[in-house]
């Protein structure tokens, strides 16, 4: 029996990933127009059927796209949010636990800061206030809360204008919503996620790079603290949001 790795591809799946592989190295250019079905079928002398396959696989993985009500084909690039989607699937489906994701987020989280202190804008701190003055508002409201805090760490991360940063906490941070609801509903630890937001903000403000780091280090131990002390067990596998799968 031949394994996954060995298996030869369906005709579809080939055709798709050969038209992302021209996107991606810049043969196809975002924005470009597609021939047809019917002409991408007769260059490639395949059936219509194997085309409209592929370009159903090229759409749901954002390499391409349609005017609203039109058939034409347009190439494109996956937004932020789609790569995130994709991301998210896999580490479900592979089993990701959330010991690994505390860990990518220990790495990334403090980074994260000390970079957000240094090339911060106005509109970031803003945008952090902001989130604050909402939060101090939400803290009896624990489904609230643990949407703010998502928010807020994607706030920090936009901050950083690392975009490699930015693209690589999304699905891990995303994936922390179903665990970090369960700690802010079992445990009374609002006030303590509240104090240290405002001190990584003040640090950010002040562009205090080793205590927007050092604030943002006790911000995501504390999880993994809270997280013990609601035996939630950080040897589980991680599952998608509700209303995500």
């Amino acid at each position: 029996m031949q394994s996954d790795a060995t298996m030869p591809q369906p005709a579809f799946r080939a055709f798709a990933a050969e038209i992302e592989r021209k996107i991606i190295s810049g043969e196809i250019k975002p924005g470009d127009a597609l021939p047809s079905e019917a002409k991408l079928a007769e260059e490639l002398g395949v059936n219509r059927s194997t085309v409209r396959e592929a370009i159903r696989v090229l759409e749901q993985n954002g390499f391409v796209r349609r005017e609203v009500g039109k058939k034409k084909l347009f190439a494109s690039l996956p937004q932020s949010g789609e790569i995130s989607q994709r991301l998210k699937m896999a580490m479900v489906l592979n089993q990701v636990t959330f010991e690994e994701l505390w860990e990518a987020m220990y790495a990334l989280e403090p980074a994260a800061a000390d970079a957000a202190s240094r090339r911060r804008t106005e509109a970031d701190i803003e945008a952090l206030e902001r989130n604050l003055a909402d939060t101090r508002e939400a803290l009896a409201d624990s489904l609230r809360l643990t949407e703010l805090d998502i928010e807020f760490h994607q706030i920090v991360a936009k901050a950083t204008a690392n975009r490699a940063i930015e693209a690589a906490r999304l699905p891990i941070g995303e994936l922390f919503y179903p665990p970090f609801l369960a700690v802010m509903s079992r445990l009374n630890a609002k006030e303590r996620l509240l104090y240290a937001h405002e001190q990584i903000v003040d640090a950010i403000r002040k562009a205090d790079a080793p205590r927007a780091r050092e604030w943002m280090e006790k911000h995501i131990l504390d999880f993994r603290r809270g997280y013990e002390l609601a035996n939630l067990g950080m040897e589980r596998p991680a599952i998608l949001p509700a209303g995500q799968i």
